[in-house]
């Protein structure tokens, strides 16, 4: 009597991973369901045509000290113009992209429920980020978590030096796995394999093929995983008669 239920929850998960291809996470500015903006404000602005972002918070993220986080992107002096346009336009792609529900984890925190976890970037997107902030300084490895908020503000913990890029993030790989928790894995993969997400684009968005590709490579693995299941419930049930 246990296989139905069991193959009713197999099923039942191959379905869920059909609903991730254009979703919102549930964070704190995303949108409810991913629609089109009329006006998303210049880095952002690809996104326009399917966005899980309003134009309000696409402004925001251009700016130095917005409300959206409160985020000082200049704890360790003057971050670079050439340093923070990656940091802005990772801003744009975590608030706006409606592609990223195979890389959705729930969470416990109080300021969203959601977050993304090893989200595959593209080579290119990595290593531009990296060098062009390599000349800029940092405290820390791990910027979701450890700074002094007394202030209101992010401000580097006493226990802290301001040190240079490639001391912190010695490769691209440190950095772009390692700043936000791992809400990014390095690949190997260019844009032109369709195997990673892209930060940067214009036209057309790319990463709408990129998270098939991965829903559909999950699935497989569910109908795999369902076939042995079915196999194994078949040999349990005769050895049982």
């Amino acid at each position: 009597m246990w296989i139905v239920p069991v193959l009713l929850l197999a099923l039942s998960s191959g379905v869920l991973s059909l609903d991730k291809l254009n979703i919102c996470m549930d964070a704190k500015h995303h949108k409810v369901s991913p629609g089109p903006e009329g006006k998303l404000y210049l880095q952002c602005a690809p996104w326009k045509d399917n966005a899980c972002c309003t134009a309000n918070t696409t402004e925001e993220a251009h700016e130095d000290n917005s409300y959206l986080y409160n985020f000082n992107w200049n704890h360790c002096g003057a971050m670079s113009d050439r340093c923070k346009k990656h940091f802005i336009q990772d801003t744009c792609f975590y608030e706006c992209s409606p592609h990223l529900g195979p890389w959705i984890q729930k969470v416990d925190q109080s300021w969203r429920k959601e977050r993304i976890l090893d989200v595959p970037l593209c080579k290119e997107d990595c290593h531009e980020w990296w060098e062009d902030c390599k000349n800029d300084f940092t405290c820390k490895t791990n910027w979701h978590k450890g700074w002094d908020w007394s202030s209101g503000m992010n401000k580097c913990p006493l226990d802290s030096k301001c040190r240079k890029w490639t001391e912190v993030f010695p490769t691209p790989k440190d950095m772009c796995e390692k700043i936000w928790s791992n809400s990014y894995l390095y690949t190997t993969h260019s844009k032109s394999s369709g195997r990673c997400m892209q930060l940067w684009f214009n036209g057309t968005n790319p990463n709408t093929k990129v998270a098939e590709h991965y829903l559909n490579s999950a699935r497989q693995q569910q109908s795999f995983a369902l076939t042995t299941l079915l196999f194994l419930a078949v040999t349990a049930s005769s050895m049982m008669q």
